[in-house]
């Protein structure tokens, strides 16, 4: 079913059901904003402000800094930055040299950074003048195809009288040491002119950003995306957004200009806080502000708060447990959050108590969506109002998006209105396909009616409304505060522990709405280990959000006949329990 055909009598009043005007290079949403609202402020950050002209000047700098470092059209440049005011610039600067970025998580490990650098074949990486990211990029860095590296300090973009007294007092984050061969990210702006150099860009082929994901398999794989993916999903998101801007006023399309404040808290190196977030801002010429860490202050994500309470936020795109975090934050009464207006969920299924709360003392509107990494991320999205939208189901194919959902054996064959089958997704905002893993795309490429779909691996029908409904993810992944966690890239882990034979990994509820991973290891004959032992190994070894939150030991693991581990036979156990 096409959304043009989509069986249903409660599409949003005045929403189309097709897009155009999309296939542009991304970096024309700064050169555009910079264009008609150059004075208008873009970032904030610790109440340091940058305009559209400025952040535009800067990126033109980084482009032609990274020209006159050898980088050309196609190569990779990698971003292993949390949420800072530096890296719009750094994003459109690498695409203006007619770079493809590849965006890292900052909680990476060196060896998880490491990979990734060496699959995308990275030749520049922009990292953090941090005590703790700084030294990772030093070690991920060896023996990759990198040769530049630069390192952005927080300095740069604060207000002077606060980078004064931080610098006096040393509060600003910065590594002990430097490779005299990396550069400062301030000398490399200062280094060069703002003036890009002269690439075409043929915005529907030439990739634009590769963005890892643990796929079906948990081998970290890159999603090769192309520009017009990423422009296709703002146009849909701009398109399908209606928000009501006064009280009493009739929901209208998303004002531009300055209107709205984007708080930044989902991070920018995934695709959901990428586009819903940093590039939506932009191609509204809307304020961004730049939140390194939401879970900061004491309880945590009181930075949101103030930051909301602050800034007047208006938009704000966040997983299910950024919104529990607020309903049960014990100082929310003591912050004005009614600033907001509209809250985009995706990454999970959003719990109706929680909507209701949440909803109730921001007055904002919490619309779920679902996406992929794979789709730049948004495929479907509820409507933004409270009239039509329904919470438990994913709303309808967002303008341009075709939706089907296909048998389960062959992914080949669409199934009737109401029938389960694996949601099948076509539309300009589908990746190009996985880097260099020819055998993956084949398994999860279809052509149906003459259109090219992408398998997603969940499980999902369409109900009586026309709403879709996801009845399962995909079968092992672990979904932990939004994160992906694929089972299989923690075992691989754990199998590199010397006296570990067997593990399994499983997700279970958290009682938050997420889920936390729990391990189960069976140890080597004569051996013997503790928890804390394993956690330890754990913390060295992989991403904060992949840890084993709980670890049982076991003298068997249950296993099929062909030796493959039985997930669902623990995760049974474990249900039977509660």
């Amino acid at each position: 079913m096409t959304a043009t055909q989509w069986p249903t009598s409660l599409w949003p009043e005045g929403v189309a059901k097709d897009i155009s005007g999309y296939d542009h290079p991304i970096f024309n949403f700064l050169d555009d904003a910079a264009r008609d609202y150059p004075d208008h402020v873009y970032t904030i950050f610790n109440d340091a402000t940058r305009t559209f002209s400025q952040v535009k000047e800067t990126a033109d700098r980084i482009a032609n800094f990274l020209a006159a470092k050898g980088i050309k059209k196609g190569d990779r440049v990698a971003i292993f930055l949390p949420n800072l005011p530096h890296y719009p610039a750094i994003f459109f600067g690498i695409l203006k040299a007619g770079g493809v970025c590849v965006t890292c998580n900052p909680l990476y490990t060196p060896a998880e950074l490491n990979y990734q650098l060496k699959d995308a074949g990275a030749k520049a990486v922009f990292c953090m003048d941090h005590e703790e990211f700084y030294p990772t990029a030093m070690e991920a860095v060896k023996n990759t195809n990198v040769e530049t590296v630069v390192y952005c300090n927080v300095k740069s973009y604060l207000p002077k009288v606060k980078a004064i007294l931080g610098s006096l007092l040393g509060k600003i984050p910065k590594a002990k040491s430097h490779d005299p061969k990396h550069i400062l990210f301030d000398d490399a702006i200062a280094s060069a002119q703002p003036s890009p150099p002269s690439v075409k860009i043929n915005p529907s082929e030439d990739l634009a950003l590769i963005i890892y994901t643990g796929g079906t398999t948990g081998r970290p794989k890159g999603a090769a995306l192309c520009h017009t993916n990423f422009t296709s999903n703002v146009t849909a998101m701009d398109e399908w957004g209606r928000l009501v801007h006064e009280p009493g006023g009739k929901p209208e399309r998303m004002r531009k200009g300055g209107f709205h404040t984007y708080m930044g808290v989902l991070p920018w190196y995934h695709s959901f806080g990428l586009t819903v977030c940093m590039l939506s801002a932009c191609a509204g010429g809307s304020r961004l502000v730049c939140i390194p860490n939401p879970r900061d202050g004491n309880p945590p994500f009181t930075v949101v708060l103030e930051a909301i309470q602050k800034y007047k936020g208006t938009v704000m795109p966040a997983v299910p447990t950024v919104f529990v975090a607020f309903t049960n934050h014990a100082k929310i009464d003591q912050y004005d959050c009614t600033s907001l207006m509209g809250c985009f969920s995706g990454g999970a299924p959003l719990p109706p108590e929680v909507c209701k709360q949440f909803e109730a003392k921001t007055g904002a509107v919490i619309f779920e969506g679902y996406g992929l990494s794979e789709t730049s991320p948004v495929a479907s999205a509820n409507p933004t109002s409270a009239t039509n939208r329904r919470i438990g189901s994913v709303g309808f194919p967002v303008p341009g998006t075709d939706i089907k959902m296909v048998d389960l054996e062959t992914g080949q064959t669409p199934l009737p209105q109401g029938e389960d089958g694996e949601i099948a997704i076509s539309g300009p905002q589908i990746m190009k396909g996985y880097w260099n893993r020819t055998e993956e795309n084949q398994a999860v490429f279809r052509e149906i009616e003459g259109r090219r779909y992408f398998l997603t691996g969940d499980i999902g029908h369409v109900d009586e409304d026309g709403y879709i409904i996801i009845t399962d993810r995909k079968k092992d992944m672990v979904l932990v505060g939004g994160f992906n966690v694929y089972p299989r890239e923690v075992e691989d882990v754990l199998f590199t522990h010397p006296k570990v034979e067997l593990a399994a990994v499983i997700g279970l509820p958290d009682g938050k709405g997420g889920e936390i991973v729990k391990a189960y290891i069976k140890l080597k004959p004569g051996q013997t280990a503790t928890e804390e032992e394993i956690s330890k190994f754990c913390k060295e070894n992989m991403a904060g959000y992949k840890r084993p939150r709980q670890i049982e030991f076991r003298d068997e693991i249950p296993v099929s006949p062909v030796g493959k581990i039985l997930r669902r036979v623990l995760k049974d156990e474990e249900l039977k329990k509660k």
